[in-house]
């Protein structure tokens, strides 16, 4: 055989056996697709069976029959996590203190804070979110440090968790982590903020001793104060109102809308009316809804209801605000046959179909 005929023949068998080695791998692929699936149907299948047992007494637990938690306490512990998400689910978005009570007493009877406990540190993301969730939603004490420590894994659902713990367990004790969180462009942004809100005024002080020395975020200060802010944070607000930053300057006013202005910052809000960005134009005439103090601000709100359309909805909204004195700039508007007329007579329309 020459040197030819021997490689063409070495090709073939190469060939060949490539070839059989690639249907053995679409077959064994093809296996496993089959097996995962069928894994798949039976772990539905088992979980549907525990739902349509256990739910019914689950209801009766959160509602409080005192047999019904025994019950679900004496059962199986092959169930009891398909229990506890029973427990979880329906406090998703109903945090009445007293099932959430009820949901812990469970909970505990059931011996499931040991699982979390272990599952905090499992290998599987599922089992860590579970368990950080619960822990915080049914508020086990002494879990901060755990919870906290889960800001930081690598799965998304952990971290969003963790922050959602925190909301629901309102541990002065994570003040801080959550300040120091609030630029982690990682952490879910609106889960940021609920966190700020859970913990409300508390939070505050932290946050005004972070802006004075962290400048280059003071634009997630201003949204947090918004949202926690009160007469305290009205002057640190105010000199924001001056930033270079056109979003630091509408978020601070966006936050003193929120607060209320004093006879210090409404000044401000006037100058700012004359703003050259849109945005801080109209959080400035946001911001002075309900001012009952001195000067003719309903008439120079009044002025820019042919603003930009941003800018004249929020004079308008906040003239509505202003007793007679928005009531007169809008009337003495609304004779007028542009559009800052049209929207001032809508206004009164308005104001006159809710008295």
């Amino acid at each position: 055989m020459s040197s030819i005929d021997a490689s063409l023949f070495d090709f073939h068998r190469f060939a060949s056996q490539t070839a059989w080695l690639g249907v053995f791998l679409a077959l064994l692929n093809a296996a496993a697709v089959v097996v995962e699936r069928a894994l798949f149907a039976c772990n539905e299948a088992r979980r549907r069976r525990i739902d349509r047992r256990y739910e019914p007494v689950a209801r009766r637990a959160l509602d409080g029959d005192e047999a019904a938690v025994e019950q679900l306490a004496n059962s199986p512990r092959r169930h009891r996590i398909a229990i506890a998400w029973m427990l979880v689910r329906p406090l998703y978005d109903d945090r009445d203190r007293q099932r959430v009570a009820r949901a812990r007493t469970i909970f505990q009877a059931m011996s499931l804070v040991e699982v979390a406990d272990r599952w905090v540190n499992s290998c599987w993301w599922p089992r860590r979110a579970l368990a950080v969730r619960a822990l915080g939603l049914f508020q086990i004490e002494n879990r901060t440090a755990a919870i906290v420590a889960a800001l930081d894994d690598d799965h998304a659902e952990v971290r969003a968790a963790a922050l959602d713990s925190i909301a629901d367990l309102g541990d002065p004790q994570a003040v801080m982590a959550v300040v120091v969180r609030l630029h982690d462009e990682s952490l879910h942004r609106g889960r940021r903020f609920a966190a700020i809100a859970a913990f409300g005024p508390e939070i505050e002080p932290s946050l005004l001793e972070m802006a004075g020395v962290d400048a280059a975020n003071r634009l997630n200060y201003a949204r947090a104060l918004r949202i926690c802010g009160t007469a305290r944070s009205l002057p640190t607000l105010s000199l924001w109102t001056l930033d270079p930053d056109v979003k630091v300057r509408a978020a601070a006013f966006e936050a003193l809308g929120h607060i209320g202005l004093d006879r210090h910052a409404a000044p401000l809000a006037l100058e700012g009316l004359e703003a050259d960005d849109v945005t801080v134009r109209a959080m400035a005439a946001y911001a002075l809804h309900d001012w009952a103090g001195p000067g003719n601000i309903a008439v120079q709100l009044a002025q820019h209801l042919d603003d930009r359309w941003p800018v004249a909805v929020q004079a308008a909204s906040s003239l509505k605000t202003m007793r007679d004195g928005g009531v007169a700039a809008l009337q003495a508007a609304a004779s007028r046959p542009d559009l800052a007329g049209e929207l001032a007579r809508q206004t009164l329309w308005e104001m006159a179909a809710r008295c």
